[in-house]
């Protein structure tokens, strides 16, 4: 799995300064950025801006509001001074990533309030590219950043977003940047980190298509194990994200979990969503443990939590599972969690069926 760290926020911002490099000459104040009502100087400015804040996220563990603090750059900056603050920044946020453990979660508003380590190169990356290319538009330049850094901005990004042929054009279509021949214009647009969901002893960490890309094709998804981890369950449920995401179909918040243990970052675990709520508000919920990590109510704790969040949500009206009749210990769990029996319904495969309602 190609991960987002250090090296890709430097690999973007090397090739936007290279290309930016050969226009220091021509006057940033008075071309407009692309689409945006900034000028090219002060879109660049900001580039480095978001950079630093980034950094200060992560360094500063920053929980409930960004850090307060701002750069300026002295007066009298040339442009090829605001690319060395650009270079300077990045090198900041590089050291950061490479320096915060993954487990590790700071503020950012959209759309649940925090990001990882791994969130915050995204986003560093994505506002590299993006600006560079506003500002190459508002002063005549031609801007082809590398693909594979494109395709991985919408993979942890934008999964809400259906990946097209060409990444690049699809990332500036899914920001408004672009058109794209089989899709409507877009006006507004967020992009999106993944959900965490926390517990006593462990988080429920939303799976990016990114994750789920590689925990299909037999890798780890970029987590830690304990024991035989992750188990054919889990990989089959990233194979369908994936195929919703391929399709342009998959939400999100119904998703995939990967349960990991607060005490040491391990992952145990996975659990999720067979899908959106149905018509009649009723969402269906499956789940793999590790064998390393049963016996210690990971499951049952995980399952309420889950369970109670989708409850919250005003579309939901009742979360349904179902287990082999055979399976006595996921029984267990599924009853200690608050489900009840469905007296006489069973699944098309004879499996019993639990429900709860909120």
């Amino acid at each position: 799995m190609r991960t987002m760290g250090g090296e890709q926020v430097e690999e973007a911002v090397a090739s936007a300064v290279a290309l930016l490099r050969t226009a220091v000459d021509r006057d940033w104040e008075t071309a407009r950025a692309g689409r945006l009502e900034w000028s090219c100087r002060y879109t660049a400015e900001h580039v480095a801006s978001d950079l630093i804040a980034y950094a200060g996220q992560l360094a500063g563990r920053a929980t409930t509001a960004y850090v307060p603090f701002e750069i300026t750059l002295d007066e009298g900056t040339d442009n090829e001074g605001v690319l060395h603050v650009i270079e300077t920044t990045c090198a900041l946020l590089a050291a950061t990533l490479r320096t915060t453990p993954r487990e590790v979660r700071a503020f950012h508003p959209y759309p649940y309030r925090s990001a990882n380590r791994e969130g915050f190169a995204a986003m560093g990356i994505a506002e590299v590219l993006l600006h560079t290319h506003d500002i190459a538009e508002g002063l005549g330049l031609t801007y082809e950043p590398p693909g594979g850094l494109c395709a991985g901005v919408l993979a942890r990004l934008f999964p809400h977003v259906r990946p097209g042929t060409d990444p690049w054009s699809t990332l500036l279509w899914a920001t408004g940047r672009g058109d794209l021949p089989d899709r409507a214009p877009v006006t507004e647009w967020r992009w999106r980190n993944n959900l965490v969901i926390p517990t006593e002893r462990l988080t429920l960490q939303g799976v990016t298509p990114a994750a789920a890309t590689d925990l299909a094709a037999g890798g780890d998804g970029g987590f830690e194990w304990v024991g035989d981890g992750p188990l054919q369950g889990t990989r089959v449920a990233a194979g369908l994200l994936l195929k919703a995401y391929e399709a342009g179909v998959h939400r999100p918040e119904w998703g995939v979990f990967v349960l990991v243990r607060t005490e040491d970052g391990r992952a145990v675990g996975g659990m999720g969503f067979h899908g959106p709520p149905d018509e009649d508000g009723r969402v269906e919920v499956g789940y793999d443990l590790a064998e390393a990590g049963r016996g210690h109510g990971y499951a049952t704790e995980a399952l309420r939590a889950l369970s109670a969040w989708a409850l919250a949500r005003e579309e939901v009206t009742s979360v349904f599972a179902t287990t082999e009749p055979a399976n006595v210990a996921s029984q267990a769990v599924i009853t200690r969690a608050g489900f009840t029996r469905i007296a006489g319904d069973e699944s098309d495969e004879g499996q019993l069926a639990y429900e709860l309602r909120g």
